[in-house]
């Protein structure tokens, strides 16, 4: 993962009197690759290498799980193409189609009466799930296997990547408490002892000038603070119900791709859970990256939406620590299980609240009661509501919660 800091240079002997000059030598962009996978080396090294067509074997497997699959049935798959072109597609997407058969979407569905194209269809869907099989992606009932969770993974680790470094959201985050050796945030005066290293170009620039100095004098020296960083866990809790399927889960496993990799980078840790109707699947918070990646890979949507369930998992998945605790809910819809789903989502929240555990919550396209419900969760949990129209903003908005924090 790129992260992009700004470093300078001071010369020493431009600090030795009053009115001797601190040279500044440069400011320069570095970008650092970080973070590193414990799974699947070979197939990591596959993707590094741009191993095209692994990397369409991932597209495939990652957009099956987005469109609430497991594995495929090929003769069901093709009769429903045949029967019912439409309804199809709103049931395995476009784009799964597409890298199941080869042809463009449209051009299936121009030609899907045609018996000599049902023919050659069938042929390349039957084809791509031999060669799939004989990768090893998939079993021999063409489920998706273990080595294909991976290699979904390892994709959708660098769709996300490739999103996030132009887009400028890989920095630094600060947390709490003065410390000599933690990370810069504001600045005091120069004085005797200080580390050059700690000098603060920009500011001791701007002071220069604003006192329109040629030169950079000893009292224009502006020096960092640092602060040490306090250990926070963050959980992440994905609505994987039904109307989540296609692009919304996709959007919303990338966005805990770069809340994982950002919020490990700062030595934090991230748990996930995968919620519907009941809890999926669950992470305790961990450093380990690959067991992110690796569970958030391979949720599908289905069912209803079980918030209490969910915020009671979270509760349990936290340390006991005495540290910062989060959670973060993203979802697209008002809860719908329980006797009284609102009014016991917001007491089980209530509880969170009570052991210090925070809660945020990112709502996708919901209505103006859904809205009002998701600040109320928000307030009551004393996090943040953010209202997302566009899934694609998703991943930038959950970094902007967790700096938040």
């Amino acid at each position: 993962m790129h992260s992009t800091q700004s470093t300078a240079k001071t010369s020493k002997k431009g600090v030795k009197g009053e009115h001797e000059q601190a040279e500044v030598e440069q400011f320069e962009k570095a970008e650092e690759l970080s973070g590193k996978l414990g799974f699947g080396s070979e197939l990591m090294k596959s993707v590094v290498e741009n191993d095209a067509d692994k990397i369409e074997d991932g597209k495939l497997l990652e957009d099956a799980f987005n469109q609430g699959m497991a594995g495929f049935v090929p003769d069901m798959m093709f009769e429903k193409l045949v029967k019912n072109y439409s309804l199809a597609k709103k049931l395995f997407g476009e784009k799964l189609i597409q890298r199941l058969s080869g042809y463009d979407p449209k051009y299936v569905e121009k030609n899907i009466k045609v018996p000599e194209f049902q023919r050659e269809l069938k042929d390349k869907i039957d084809d791509k799930l031999k060669t799939l099989r004989e990768k090893g992606f998939l079993d021999k009932d063409n489920q998706i296997t273990d080595k294909g969770i991976e290699m979904a993974a390892l994709v959708l680790y660098v769709k996300e990547l490739d999103n996030l470094t132009p887009a400028g959201q890989l920095g630094e985050k600060l947390h709490r408490e003065p410390d000599r050796h933690g990370v810069r945030t504001d600045v005091r005066n120069y004085n005797r002892g200080d580390r050059y290293r700690d000098i603060a170009i920009q500011k001791t620039v701007k002071t220069a000038l604003r006192r329109q100095h040629d030169s950079i004098l000893l009292q224009d020296l502006k020096v960092s603070l640092r602060e040490s960083k306090g250990e926070i866990e963050v959980v992440y809790a994905i609505d994987a119900s039904a109307s989540m399927k296609g692009d919304k889960i996709e959007a919303a496993k990338r966005a805990g791709v770069a809340l994982a990799f950002r919020a490990l980078e700062q030595h934090d840790k991230v748990g996930v859970i995968a919620f519907g109707e009941e809890v999926k699947d669950s992470l305790n918070p961990t450093y380990e990256f690959d067991s992110i990646l690796y569970l958030i890979a391979q949720i599908r949507s289905a069912g209803q939406t079980d918030f209490v369930m969910t915020v009671k998992e979270a509760i349990n998945l936290f340390s006991t620590q005495n540290i910062t605790r989060h959670l973060v809910l993203l979802t697209d819809a008002l809860p719908t299980t329980g006797e009284d789903p609102e009014k016991e989502t917001l007491e089980a929240v209530s509880l969170a609240s009570a052991l210090d555990i925070t809660v945020s919550v990112i709502g996708l396209n919901l209505d103006k009661k859904g809205e009002q419900f998701a600040q109320k969760i928000a307030e009551i949990g004393k996090g943040r509501f953010y209202i997302v129209k566009n899934v694609e903003d998703i991943d930038k908005i959950i970094i902007e919660d967790y700096y938040s924090i």
